[in-house]
């Protein structure tokens, strides 16, 4: 079996002795060895998670296969908190003019949809750019790597969850989406590091999007609290930030952009 062919699905079915089989081949294949093989309970069954380290850096195994992407807003309603938060923001006049909600979540997230994925290994931690955006590819490549796509890295980062967030459809309104501890600096169903701090700005081979935060944008803005949290949804593209990170304004800033480096499988 290809391993860059192995789906979620598929993945979800094996028992710890071939998870841990499949492991092994996906560690040796990119001279690496597997330093952790755990369970957690993820969309209602067990999920195995993978890291195999390369060169002094963890790499978590992300299953692929045909997967659900993106944010159906049609299936979602705001709770009144989120509601009054987003309507207090509108009133100062942020949220890019849109009057409620859903109009601003469409705006800046991408619409449900279904992509084929191949299996990769991903960068449990993100990692600041050394150069410009432009150059990322042939830096990554000099490595043996390769930014991720957008969808991939949705996929990373939501793990099959279809809600707003990759922890459920709630932030705390009350905590900031920034700095240190929360759940959200827990590793998530594939033990990445991902989606926790709205000051990192993710980037991937999309130059229309960014992911995993905006740079602090909203918070530094005063934007509001829901706001500030909404550059951590899964699916969130961020087109008004992708605009400045590759734009001329952010080409001299690269040190404030990371990305998320991917191993590829055969």
């Amino acid at each position: 079996m290809s391993l860059a062919d192995l789906t979620l699905d598929r993945w979800r079915s094996f028992d710890r002795a071939t998870a841990e089989r499949v492991a092994h081949e996906a560690a040796a294949q990119v001279g690496g060895r597997v330093v952790l093989l755990d369970a957690v309970g993820h969309l209602g069954g067990p999920l195995h998670r993978v890291r195999v380290e390369r060169e002094g850096r963890e790499f978590a195994l992300v299953p692929g296969g045909t997967v659900r992407l993106g944010f159906d807003l049609d299936a979602w309603e705001p709770t009144p908190a989120q509601a009054a938060d987003y309507a207090e923001s509108a009133d100062e006049g942020y949220g890019y003019g849109h009057p409620d909600l859903k109009s601003y979540l469409a705006d800046v997230l991408s619409p449900p949809r279904t992509a084929t994925l191949a299996t990769v290994l991903m960068a449990v931690e993100d990692e600041h750019l050394t150069g410009c955006a432009a150059d990322l590819p042939a830096a990554l490549a000099a490595r043996g790597l390769r930014i991720p796509g957008a969808d991939e890295w949705e996929h990373a980062c939501g793990a099959g969850a279809d809600t707003l967030f990759r922890w459920g459809n709630e932030c705390p309104l009350d905590e900031p989406s920034y700095g240190s501890g929360g759940p959200r600096h827990e590793p998530n169903a594939f033990g990445l590091h991902i989606a926790y701090d709205s000051y990192r700005t993710e980037l991937s081979g999309d130059p229309t999007a960014v992911h995993g935060g905006d740079g602090g944008e909203a918070v530094c803005g005063g934007y509001g609290t829901l706001l500030g949290w909404l550059p951590l949804a899964t699916a969130n593209r961020n087109p008004y930030a992708a605009e400045f990170a590759y734009g001329p304004d952010g080409a001299g800033m690269y040190e404030a952009f990371s990305t998320r480096p991917v191993l590829s499988l055969r």
